[in-house]
């Protein structure tokens, strides 16, 4: 039923869509129909070409979201845990955190060049901080009686993280993976419009340089699906953690 529900919005405006289109309310060069993008979705799959893509660029966001993901969990943690560390490094990062993403490609282009270490470099600088951010607040804020069961058990700094900390923080951990991942997708697209010869984002470029306006909804709505798909893989593991933990 939650399925349905929500099925009606993008079913109502497709329908809008493809009567506009029918009707010639809106000029087909600059919004071609449902059924034209179709018709280029299944030229793409079945010539191979969306395969290949899909796979550069789901590679690419994989690589990147890992690398930054564990660099900020690491980091999150050590922010979270220690005050002296907070105020030491956390000023850095929120000031790193403001500086536009588009920024940061010509430093990455001289340092990595047009290839792969600059695409994943610049994904992974997207995912890291909102999981970074999330980790960290999510330690800090821990209810201070817990850490005062952990005072009465004698435990270690480190033990009160690993047993006290980190699990009450889950919850906050992975709203911020979610929230990486579905950056680390976004920056993908412009990762790739640095040159890429395949991937999404190079499946966009050219259909809009040679014109072809149905391929460039087409890759916009891949980029949709794949977005949502991995999105929903993480909920199902985060809530199978999460009840594995009694959170």
């Amino acid at each position: 039923m939650t399925a349905l529900i929500a099925a009606i919005v993008p079913l109502a405006l497709l329908a809008a869509w493809e009567a506009a289109s029918q009707l010639r309310l809106v000029s087909a060069d600059l919004l071609p129909a449902p059924s034209a993008v179709v018709q280029a979705l299944y030229a793409m799959a079945a010539s191979g070409e969306m395969a290949t893509n899909l796979a550069a660029t789901a590679r690419r966001v994989a690589l990147g979201f890992a690398a930054g993901a564990a660099a900020a969990t690491a980091l999150g943690a050590l922010t979270g845990a220690s005050l002296t560390a907070r105020r030491l490094i956390d000023p850095t990062v929120q000031a790193l955190r403001s500086v536009p993403s588009i920024a940061w490609v010509p430093l990455f282009i001289l340092w990595f060049g047009i290839f792969e270490g600059s695409k994943i470099t610049l994904i992974a600088l997207g995912a890291f901080f909102p999981v970074y951010l999330n980790l960290m607040s999510g330690i800090a804020g821990v209810d201070s009686k817990l850490l005062e069961v952990g005072r009465v058990l004698t435990l270690s700094r480190a033990q009160v993280l690993r047993s006290i900390q980190l699990p009450a923080s889950l919850p906050a951990y992975i709203t911020g993976l979610r929230s990486g991942l579905g950056l680390a997708w976004m920056f993908v697209a412009a990762a790739e419009l640095l040159g890429a010869s395949e991937g999404l984002g190079y499946l966009l470029t050219d259909a809009e340089q040679t014109g072809r306006p149905e391929r460039v909804i087409a890759a916009i709505l891949l980029f949709a699906l794949c977005g949502k798909l991995s999105d929903w893989v993480l909920v199902r593991a985060g809530s199978w953690l999460l009840a594995g933990r009694g959170l």
